[in-house]
């Protein structure tokens, strides 16, 4: 019997130093996920309001395979459960941080999350403003007809809003 409770007590603690022995150290894994996380922003601003409302299922591949990608940069050779949780930690309260700044700050929010752009004024389209945002003419025909217009012509406004949605606004009736 005192064979098997030392055994089990070996078993127990190598289990709990795997689940809360950090195997690197706390200031490397806050690091580790701040640099993530600023890079996920960084870059899904610069590709683009299209991957954050509108995804395709391409986009959604991009976006699980870029996640699994860098969850080994972000917590290196840590595997334990409490580097899991610091990990997710640092990357929730960066993230309200961020958002607080954004609620804060107007020209904070505009750098982080970009401004309107027009895309179809009285009509016409406004191909200068498709290719920044990367939208095809059918993506836009889409929204339109999402509010029941049939084409270009009916629309007075089609606008890209910041968080990745088109707003069309329909000409007044005649």
């Amino acid at each position: 019997m005192g064979r098997i409770a030392a055994a089990m007590g070996s078993v127990s603690g190598g289990i709990s130093k795997d689940l809360f022995h950090l195997q690197v150290p706390w200031g490397e894994k806050v690091i580790r996920a701040v640099v993530v996380y600023a890079f996920l922003l960084l870059t899904l601003r610069l590709f683009g309001r299209r991957e954050l409302g509108q995804f395709t299922a391409f986009d959604l591949v991009v976006l699980l395979t870029l996640s699994n990608i860098l969850q080994n940069a972000m917590i290196g050779d840590d595997t334990s459960l409490l580097g899991g949780l610091v990990g997710a930690t640092v990357l929730l309260t960066a993230n309200l941080a961020l958002a607080y700044a954004v609620f804060r700050s107007k020209s904070f929010q505009r750098l982080v999350t970009g401004q309107p752009r027009i895309l179809i004024r009285d009509g016409v389209l406004q191909k200068q403003a498709l290719d920044v945002q990367r939208l095809t003419e059918q993506d836009l025909l889409a929204a339109v007809h999402n509010q029941g217009l049939e084409d270009f012509s009916r629309v007075h406004l089609a606008i890209s809003e910041p968080n990745g949605t088109i707003s069309v606004i329909p000409r007044a009736e005649e």
